[in-house]
């Protein structure tokens, strides 16, 4: 894919909403894509737009909310959003050929902020093949697989590359299924309904951690790190866990897991639906010894995909989401436009 695949990122628009996004936190995956695809020296980047297979839309969505949003002017954002989207695709769509001779078909944007969606709802026509790269990838919400792509939400530390590390090995891992962090949202408050903060030996449940304990630490010492959703499907702490070597239990309804084109998450994750919350500990328990123990060797196997790298190497997470939508342009024929 490396040595054909090739992108034009467009080259319109200005500082801070476009060619530039966050690096840092829940949402730094924009900001590390749209870097990756702004670097000279980059072998994907087309050297000119005949020559390319897909294109780019360098704007952030993050950075459009984190400018432009006001709390008091809730009401209307979300079309104030979607206008300066669309006044991009209007630019292009007349300066050049390549938007109309596939009516966006392939065209991306990535987009790791939980509004990211709602760019596309005020003119679901013009969006219609456009592919979306989104973190908040909600199946119930409109994401389409065979168009979208779903993006892992990576919570990028200061220097943006976290750390990757295999943890404490199988048999030392002496906590059955661990979880820290906030009650937003219904998934979390059924998780804290049954199994928060409770003197609970095998599943540790915090919304604060007890003194002396470190968030990072327990990921490397337990079995099993739950994932539920919060607010929105998507969840660092699902790439949290795979990055410290921990078998993430994803409890979710309609979130698409990230490059499942490719990746089988059966083989390295628990999946549990809300309803079977009550029975988590049953559900682990029952678990054989052995088959933890290979899903814990594939989890180490598939770090790899979820690495940040600047810039991006063959198999991380960047050439993840290039691959996806590669995958996804392979199914586009071109209208001649005359």
């Amino acid at each position: 894919m490396i040595k054909t695949f090739k992108i034009w990122t467009y080259k319109e628009g200005d500082l801070p909403l476009m060619h530039y996004g966050p690096m840092k936190f829940v949402y730094s995956i924009e900001g590390d894509f749209i870097e990756e695809m702004e670097r000279k020296g980059n072998p994907v980047v087309a050297r000119d737009p005949d020559e390319a297979h897909a294109f780019f839309i360098p704007i952030s969505v993050t950075n459009i909310i984190h400018y432009l949003y006001k709390p008091n002017e809730t009401f209307g954002f979300q079309e104030r959003m979607q206008a300066i989207v669309e006044d991009y695709i209007g630019v292009i769509a007349e300066r050049y050929p390549y938007w109309n001779r596939s009516d966006g078909a392939d065209h991306f944007f990535v987009s790791c902020h939980d509004w990211g969606p709602f760019v596309s709802r005020g003119n679901p026509k013009l969006f219609k093949n456009f592919i979306r790269v989104l973190c908040n990838a909600n199946s119930s919400e409109g994401f389409a697989p065979y168009r979208d792509v779903s993006m892992s939400e990576i919570n990028g530390p200061l220097d943006s590359i976290p750390i990757i590390s295999s943890g404490q090995p199988p048999y030392n891992r002496s906590i059955l299924a661990y979880f820290s962090g906030g009650k937003h949202g219904f998934i979390r408050k059924r998780l804290f309904q049954y199994w928060g903060n409770k003197e609970e030996n095998d599943i540790k449940v915090y919304n604060y951690l007890p003194k002396g304990e470190n968030y990072t630490e327990l990921f490397g010492k337990s079995k099993y790190c739950l994932c539920p959703s919060g607010y929105e499907v998507a969840t660092s702490r699902l790439i949290e866990a795979i990055h410290m070597g921990c078998v993430p239990v994803v409890i979710k309804d309609h979130y698409v897991l990230p490059y499942s084109d490719v990746l089988d998450w059966t083989q390295f994750s628990v999946q549990v639906s809300v309803d079977k919350i009550p029975e988590l500990k049953r559900i682990l328990q029952e678990i054989p010894f052995s088959k933890y123990s290979e899903m814990h060797k594939k989890v180490i196997e598939v770090q790899r995909h979820f690495m940040v790298n600047l810039p991006a190497k063959h198999f991380d997470v960047l050439h993840m989401i290039l691959h996806s939508v590669w995958l996804r342009r392979l199914n586009v024929k071109l209208n001649s436009v005359i």
